[in-house]
């Protein structure tokens, strides 16, 4: 059996979703770890090698016609066009496997655009309350794995996917461990220390209208470090965009000030920003709409959120997250919501916290990635029975 992971993206930020998946299916399944540019070759072998296979070695994925290239040189800037045309000129590959497992919802092309009629399995990336997370197009995937009941229940009840389609597996990225801890500039200085993550998407995230007085916030306080660490793809390209609501915002350039103050430590996309490192460093959580909250949750401590958008959030699951601390609609209440997530904590926030992240993730003695390959394991046996039966019969 040829199971293919696929990991397409400009950053790597998806990688640890499911290649924990992949390397325990070794050696019942032909794994086949495709990548489509260096940076995510380099972390597949990296965090392979770190769970011990050193011997694993991603196959490159490119583009192979002369018009895709001059698609991505034209639009690459501002569009994600290479990830979108690598599935055109790699057809042959796709049709070699026997299923392909994914952690993102744009390899559905392979499906709806290009008729190939591939069993795609999704171990999508994050376990977060956006609305994006939870579309009819989901319905599409032949198979999804689940990091807990809330994924499921969403699934069902706003994308319509037949519960016998869906595996409740854990989160394999909790599976990994990193090697090291990054080394903070104002370590052992007293200070508490926040992380600032906002998201990327421009219809949800703090960062295009309260973001810069959020770190001027930090730049003048004598009370707090920060950690500056948004979603990974925010400074990626000139231009943000988000397909659920089809809204564009420029993140701009950073004030080289940030970077110089002794208590602000900013991290635009390393893998640092990607393996839970700031998460659980630090002592308060800030954001909006980002699902590292929920890893910030493993362990709880106070969280504030960021409403920019003026959202009614109060009764919408799409902002659950938020009741995990004080919400705020600008920077000029940080000092108060602060105060108030740190004050109210152990009594109110905290039993909050541990029942969100209980409905959000299932944790078990076995780790979530054997989990999830048993699961595909069964799946894909339960495809071939109909087809076995019906050979006999023909017979």
């Amino acid at each position: 059996m040829r199971i293919g992971f696929l990991f397409n993206h400009d950053q790597i930020h998806q990688v640890a979703h499911s290649l924990p998946i992949a390397l325990a299916l070794l050696p019942d399944a032909e794994v086949v770890l495709a990548a489509t540019n260096d940076r995510l070759a380099d972390e597949i072998r990296r965090l392979a090698a770190a769970a011990g296979h050193p011997e694993v070695e991603p196959i490159r994925l490119s583009l192979s016609s002369g018009s895709s290239a001059l698609l991505q040189r034209a639009l690459g800037r501002v569009l994600p066009a290479r990830k979108l045309l690598i599935y055109r000129d790699n057809l042959d590959f796709f049709r070699s496997l026997d299923a392909l497992a994914v952690t993102e919802r744009t390899s559905l092309l392979l499906k709806t655009r290009y008729g190939l009629d591939l069993p795609i399995i999704l171990a999508d990336h994050g376990a977060g309350d956006r609305a994006i997370g939870f579309g009819a197009e989901t319905s599409r995937f032949d198979y999804i794995l689940a990091a807990g009941p809330k994924i499921r229940d969403r699934l069902i009840a706003d994308a319509g996917v037949d519960p016998n389609r869906i595996a409740i597996t854990g989160y394999p990225k909790f599976d990994l461990k990193r090697a090291n801890d990054p080394h903070l500039p104002f370590a052992g200085n007293g200070r508490t220390t926040v992380l600032y993550n906002p998201h990327v998407s421009p219809h949800l995230s703090s960062w295009y209208t309260a973001g810069r007085n959020v770190l001027d916030y930090f730049l003048a306080s004598d009370r707090y470090n920060l950690i500056f660490a948004p979603h990974v793809m925010l400074f990626e390209r000139r231009w943000a965009l988000s397909i659920d609501k089809l809204r564009a915002a420029r993140p701009g350039a950073l004030d080289p000030k940030y970077r110089a103050a002794p208590n602000i430590h900013v991290d635009l996309g390393s893998r640092s920003a990607t393996d839970m490192s700031y998460t659980d460093a630090a002592d308060i959580y800030l954001g909006d709409a980002s699902s590292q909250i929920y890893e910030f949750l493993k362990r709880p401590r106070p969280a504030v959120f960021i409403n920019a958008s003026g959202a009614a959030w109060e009764e919408d699951r799409n902002f659950a997250h938020w009741r995990a601390g004080p919400v705020i609609e600008q920077a000029a209440d940080l000092d108060r919501a602060l105060d108030d997530a740190v004050a109210r904590h152990a009594t109110h926030y905290e039993p909050i916290q541990r029942a969100l992240f209980d409905y959000t993730f299932d944790i078990g003695a076995e780790p979530a990635g054997v989990r999830a390959a048993r699961a595909i394991l069964a799946f894909l046996n339960a495809r071939k029975e109909p087809s076995v039966l019906r050979e006999r019969e023909q017979a």
